[in-house]
């Protein structure tokens, strides 16, 4: 550590931390400092290893929150980083963990994935397949509802999917315009247990996932009533 502490800031970068069950969102600002380090090779009596060359990269948040630990990461590449962009770059793919992390999370406990039991590797793929399918969207939905909280929501939803889910959430007929996608991803989460409060921050992928899964059966006793309204005139 001793070398990249006494490097000069090749860079900064800031990004938005999102919030977790033990933390909130909040804007985070780090310096970057870079160092090309030689690792020594362990001594092993069977074998003569080769030392390694890798960039260390460390950033750190110089001005936390007074109620919040300084963010610092080290990270380790076998790129080499040489400019500013390169930095930046190599921080920027490490700030998708957060993304595969929660996409992971949606896959394992929401589809259960782990819990299959199915004796083919056959009818295995094929059922990852479509749960991969499935967790995509639930981690679309989520982040997409965070960065474009304005879009209409029918370019996510089908018509018959977000009047359903506002008929039931609301109890009274949808609008003429389907209502942004905030509202929309609000209205499903409250159906997986999402309180909707004031100071409520966006919902997670959990309350999400589950109340998609409602929401087929939402526009199946729909369209079993306008059939039923058809029929009989």
């Amino acid at each position: 550590m001793g070398a990249i502490d006494a490097a000069a800031v090749l860079t900064e970068i800031t990004f938005d931390r999102p919030a977790s069950n033990r933390r909130r969102a909040r804007t985070v600002h780090q310096q970057i400092k870079v160092v090309r380090v030689t690792l020594k090779a362990p001594q092993r009596p069977d074998r003569n290893l080769p030392e390694v060359t890798v960039t260390a990269l460390l950033a750190t948040e110089a001005q936390a929150p007074a109620d919040e630990e300084s963010l610092e990461w080290l990270l380790v590449t076998n790129l080499p980083v040489e400019t500013p962009e390169q930095a930046i770059e190599k921080l920027t793919w490490y700030l998708c963990r957060w993304q595969i992390e929660v996409y992971f999370k949606i896959l394992k406990s929401g589809c259960r994935v782990e819990q299959l039991q199915l004796e083919k590797r056959q009818r295995l793929e094929a059922a990852l397949a479509f749960y991969v399918i499935i967790s995509w969207r639930v981690l679309f939905l989520t982040m997409l509802g965070r960065e474009c909280p304005e879009m209409p929501c029918d370019s996510v939803f089908a018509d018959e999917e977000w009047k359903a889910v506002y008929l039931v959430t609301q109890r009274k007929p949808p609008p003429q315009q389907p209502p942004p996608l905030d509202t929309m991803v609000r209205m499903v989460a409250t159906l997986g247990g999402f309180l909707n409060r004031k100071n409520d921050g966006f919902p997670g992928p959990k309350t999400l996932w589950i109340g998609l899964q409602r929401v087929p059966d939402f526009v199946l006793a729909l369209e079993a009533q306008r059939s039923i309204r058809e029929s009989c005139g």
